[in-house]
């Protein structure tokens, strides 16, 4: 598997790599130079293993890092590794090795360790639960296998009628997504790279190669590669290329307020959760003190990122309400204390896009996040400025072949 092999090869070799070509470059007179567009999951991480390797980074981003337009902003975000796909399993632990190390040496609790449960209810996902239960099993994740009377026993706050069973993951929990956005954009400026608040738009690609990208003001920047991984704006800079192959949906973030001083609803009585149904409803207990936190994973109607109404629906409180009510009975007349409205850039398979630009081989396009890319930003930006600096091939599940070959 090419994908499995150039991950432990990165990984194997990122130390090493990183030393020896910081010494490097510290040499050079006039050290190469990467321009990333998107200071979010993707962009900042991969910025900031760019300059870890030696070379000069500009990051650019038009509101700055988690800003409440950004697909990365928010309070919160899940990490998990149950997946269906074993390649997401390994990027998922590796990131989560990142996560801890990365908040240790900024010394920021942007990682919480609450676990992850997944439940199903009858007739659904079983076949999600198998296959992910069995590539834990082959990664040796920790995890747990929960009967009804189990998390009923365990979970007396939630209404375990019409489930099926579920999944625990011990090491799972939530990431402090703005927080984190800003700590990796800090990390960068410390570590001798620029950032610049601006819009960016690709210059003229000619004989295979891309010199510039222009900013808003008009004013160009000359690189030897470029990195665009701007989120939900990703499809209009490349509207021929990406345009039908990147679909931005409307989606919906709950807040209702639990009875004072309750903390049945909050860790470590109850984990970040996730109910696999007609819908797949999810959960982030901690909400940063705005309330207990769901939402509708469900694919939502297409989205304009940058002047899209971000007004919570009537429709969707009242959904939410009917889901609090029937599976959490003790915050059925919660109030609703507000919501947000953010977006999922997918692709049609809900894999990421990592590739190259067909028209010059020093642009780099990432994107594709499909709701559940936030959590592999480390691992995703390291590997990503591996790929720049050796100019590696993309991995094939994540190029752009895929959708044509």
């Amino acid at each position: 598997d090419v994908y499995k092999r150039q991950l432990i090869g990165s990984l194997i070799a990122a130390p090493l790599f990183g030393l020896i070509g910081r010494k490097a470059m510290a040499r050079k007179a006039d050290r190469p130079h990467v321009v990333v567009v998107g200071a979010g999951a993707f962009g900042g991480w991969t910025a900031l293993y760019l300059l870890r390797a030696g070379v000069r980074v500009t990051l650019v981003d038009a509101w700055g890092p988690g800003h409440t337009r950004a697909s990365s902003g928010g309070e919160t975000r899940v990490i998990r590794h149950a997946y269906s796909d074993p390649r997401y399993v390994e990027l998922a632990r590796r990131s989560l090795d990142l996560w801890r190390e990365w908040a240790t040496a900024w010394q920021r609790p942007l990682f919480h360790e609450t676990g992850v449960l997944f439940l199903r209810q009858e007739d659904h996902a079983e076949a999600f639960f198998e296959r992910a239960t069995g590539h834990l099993v082959a990664a040796s994740v920790p995890h747990e296998t929960l009967d009804v009377d189990e998390i009923a026993a365990r979970y007396p706050q939630l209404n375990a009628n019409g489930l099926a069973g579920g999944l625990f993951e011990p090491t799972g929990g939530y990431l402090l997504a703005r927080r984190a956005c800003d700590a990796v954009a800090e990390a960068v400026q410390a570590t001798g790279g620029e950032l610049r608040i601006a819009t960016a738009r690709p210059g003229p690609m000619r004989s295979g190669m891309m010199k510039t990208v222009t900013l808003g003001d008009g004013e160009q920047l000359t690189a030897d590669s470029f990195v665009f991984a701007c989120g939900p704006w990703l499809g209009s800079l490349f509207p021929e290329l990406l345009a039908a192959r990147l679909r931005v949906t409307r989606q919906e973030v709950y807040y209702f307020g639990t009875p004072a001083g309750d903390r049945r609803y909050a860790p470590p009585a109850l984990p970040v959760w996730a109910v696999f149904g007609e819908r797949l409803w999810y959960g982030i207990p901690g909400g940063e003190r705005r309330g207990f936190k769901l939402a509708d994973d469900t694919n939502g109607p297409a989205f304009e990122p940058t002047a899209g109404n971000r007004r919570v629906d009537d429709d969707g409180v009242r959904r939410a309400r009917a889901f609090v009510g029937e599976r959490f009975p003790g915050l059925a007349e919660a109030p609703f204390t507000g919501g947000r409205v953010c977006q999922y850039t997918n692709t049609p398979d809900g894999d990421f896009i990592v590739d190259r630009h067909p028209e010059a081989g020093n642009l780099w396009l990432v994107g594709g996040g499909s709701g559940h890319g936030f959590k592999h930003g480390p691992a995703r930006g390291e590997l990503v400025a591996a790929q720049v600096l050796d100019r590696q091939p993309a991995p094939p599940a994540f190029g752009l072949a895929r959708f044509t070959g």
